[in-house]
């Protein structure tokens, strides 16, 4: 049964907060996992990765601001400080406090695994250990950001159906360059029905504002200073590529990597079986009694 828990974020806002199930009896007592969607995500996103963590651990997925059932930051608020990288992991770090989830495990997909990187590095003492799904530590700069933008200016809105967003996601959008499935349902799971068809649970301008605010800079600096077990795992065909992942994993104290063969950015969502071969082990070995 999914259960919804309201969190009180920065400035306020109320976050969406989903624990997908409860643990079975005889389950790891220790403190629990928080799911981190990427943009444009949601928690439901995590559903398939929450069910089988949920049979030995707590867990939770957060609906970040701006994204799924929680609130978007007003039209009045300053742009760059409702949305921005300090909103976001400030947010995290109170659903951590605010559901008793520390020491605890973060895995976070793309944004979400920066937000997760930037709270191990500030707030060690609540993180037990990180999962990094496909996120990149440089910086994308100027370019990346207008591609995004004429990116957003081609979605056919409004959707006629949900079906009719699948498929444009996986077989129609300019940006794909093979049919992808999982990219299809991955984004027909972010619409919903409106009045005219179906569109976005986010505002894309507010989506642009939030990318705005980390595309222009590298994250480096922030990653040295994560000191817990650290997962690195990217998709064969994602957007991190093997260099950028394998030097990531060099300057983490306690870094790890692992890829995932035909898998694009949207990895622990399109193929769940493989995500677990390679989360699995990792999140067993490093709640391992010890010796």
């Amino acid at each position: 049964m999914v259960q919804r828990i309201d969190v009180t974020g920065a400035g306020g806002v109320r976050l969406a907060a989903w624990q997908f199930r409860e643990p079975a009896a005889g389950a790891d007592p220790r403190p629990g996992v928080l799911l981190l969607h990427g943009l444009m995500g949601r928690a439901s996103h995590w559903a398939g990765t929450a069910h089988w963590l949920g049979e030995r651990r707590r867990v939770v997925a957060l609906d970040q601001r701006g994204h799924g059932h929680s609130d978007r930051p007003s039209a009045g608020a300053a742009p760059h400080t409702a949305l921005g990288r300090e909103a976001f992991v400030a947010d995290a770090e109170a659903a951590v406090e605010q559901l008793g989830l520390a020491p605890v495990t973060l895995i976070g997909h793309s944004m979400g695994a920066l937000t997760a990187w930037q709270l191990a590095a500030r707030r060690p003492d609540l993180v037990a250990a990180l999962v990094i799904c496909d996120m990149r530590a440089s910086a994308l700069g100027a370019a990346s950001q207008r591609d995004w933008e004429d990116w957003f200016h081609l979605w056919p809105l409004p959707f006629p159906t949900q079906d009719a967003a699948r498929r444009w996601f996986g077989e129609d959008d300019p940006r794909v360059e093979r049919p992808d499935p999982g990219r299809g349902a991955f984004f027909a799971e972010v619409m919903h029905e409106s009045s005219d068809g179906w569109r976005p649970l986010f505002s894309r301008r507010q989506m642009l504002t939030v990318r705005e605010t980390w595309v222009h800079d590298a994250h480096w600096d922030e990653l040295t200073q994560v000191r817990c077990p650290t997962l690195v795992v990217r998709g064969l065909d994602g957007e991190l590529g093997r260099a950028e992942a394998q030097e990531m994993v060099r300057v983490l104290p306690a870094g790890r990597y692992a890829e995932i063969p035909d898998a694009g950015h949207y990895l622990h969502y399109d193929q769940p079986a493989a995500w677990r071969a390679v989360l699995e082990p990792f999140l067993d070995d490093i709640h391992a009694p010890a010796p």
